[in-house]
């Protein structure tokens, strides 16, 4: 995935030996891991396979130090018509992950959850402290999984982090990230008018690397609270109207805006 490849490619650069897991497919397709630089995988191991496959886990796993857990079904529009699916991948896979880690005594599990587990902000800007508050089936299934981490830890005495990324944005995103829809937009000569959703809405913007970088301070950090959520971003709102400036600014370009 996009934050994965990320992660996987400094890991590799850090000098770490990685065993990537890749969601099997029958087109032989490895998602973005197909496209990292050949001269830094000689110490990567990519396996295809499924979350949700316990046994097939188990196998992937062993004799890891360090677990960074980032399966998962993101989309939240998709997430309202096809809840099940979000509760066996984000739920019973993240279940896998921990059973898998407790068994072999994994020095460490860092487990991705997301800042959408907080919902529509009671107060800004989101500390930890903040409520949970499940406004999709989506969050529904990462509060779910944050859960299922946090017992792990207290009942097993399981050394894992919970890393909550706001947006992340970057090389390799998708177009269902409002930053490549606009950047798409505004480049596409075919688009005559810039279509966007409210231009008032603010998100805590980060870019990938300064992610991955929280990733790997997680998952090597003496400094940070075994079983605690730690936020990962930069605390600072921003408007979707300034990004669409900024946007216009860097193409040299400017259209009309439909909301």
């Amino acid at each position: 995935g996009f934050i994965g490849s990320h992660l996987t490619e400094s890991l590799l650069k850090c000098g770490a030996y990685v065993t990537a897991l890749a969601q099997y497919n029958s087109f032989g397709n490895l998602g973005w891991l197909d496209d990292l630089p050949h001269e830094i995988t000689d110490k990567l191991t990519i396996v295809c396979g499924d979350v949700r496959d316990s046994g097939f886990l188990s196998g992937v796993i062993e004799g890891s130090e360090i677990v960074f857990h980032l399966a998962a079904l993101v989309a939240i529009p998709h997430s309202y018509v096809s809840p099940q699916s979000y509760v066996d991948v984000n739920v019973s896979g993240t279940l896998n992950v921990l059973e898998c880690c407790r068994k072999i005594g994994a020095t460490r599990l860092i487990h991705t959850s997301t800042s959408e587990v907080y919902g529509t902000a009671l107060f800004k800007p989101i500390s930890e402290e903040h409520p949970l508050q499940a406004q999709s089936p989506y969050a529904a299934s990462k509060i779910a999984a944050d859960k299922l981490v946090e017992a792990y830890h207290r009942s097993y005495s399981m050394n894992a982090i919970t890393l909550r990324p706001f947006n992340t944005f970057g090389p390799r995103q998708s177009e269902r990230a409002v930053i490549p829809t606009i950047i798409r937009q505004v480049l596409d000569c075919k688009c005559e008018k810039l279509l966007i959703g409210s231009l008032f809405t603010t998100r805590d913007f980060n870019y990938v690397l300064d992610t991955v970088n929280a990733f790997l301070y997680a998952g090597s950090s003496d400094n940070l609270a075994l079983g605690g959520a730690y936020n990962a971003g930069t605390g600072v709102a921003c408007k979707i109207a300034d990004i669409i400036d900024i946007v216009f600014e860097i193409t040299d370009q400017k259209k009309e805006i439909v909301v």
